[in-house]
């Protein structure tokens, strides 16, 4: 009987040594390169956003971008303004023409302030946004601001 439990003595010691040795393993995998490759895609997402938002080009575009968009709904309210002055003095076929012009215009403004509220949300562009610009532009206004007055 001593030399059985002897022996299973031993072999407890023995699995214990085999599976000691397999957890060191795994562990030394994932402390040298084993856990870089297991968050290379992550790192990889962070390396190409921090390459593109980092740059000096795409800030100053992006800058420059939010006051081009809300530039273009304010000269789109200010044709809109000119032709409905327009519209009071003109004869049957300029009042036809001028509707149309109109109503391109307001599809062209509601396009722009879509496009500035869509840019305006995407988290790697609003930090760029110019503080005296609004946060968001109003589709149903009459009269936009951009920058401080």
């Amino acid at each position: 009987m001593g030399v059985v439990r002897e022996g299973v003595r031993v072999g407890r010691w023995v699995v214990g040594g085999v599976v000691g040795v397999a957890v060191l393993g795994v562990v030394g995998v994932f402390v040298f390169g084993g856990a870089g490759w297991g968050t290379a895609p992550f790192r990889g997402e962070a390396q190409v956003r921090e390459d593109t938002v980092g740059s000096g080009a795409f800030r100053q575009s992006t800058y420059q971008e939010f006051f081009d968009l809300c530039e273009a709904v304010q000269n789109a309210e200010g044709a809109i303004r000119v032709l409905d002055e327009e519209r009071e003095s003109a004869s049957d076929v300029r009042k036809t023409q001028i509707d149309q012009s109109v109503t391109a215009l307001k599809v062209t403004r509601i396009e722009s302030v879509n496009d500035y509220n869509s840019k305006a949300a995407q988290e790697h562009r609003a930090p760029f946004r110019d503080r005296d610009l609004p946060y968001r532009l109003d589709a149903g206004a009459d009269d936009t601001i951009c920058g401080a007055a």
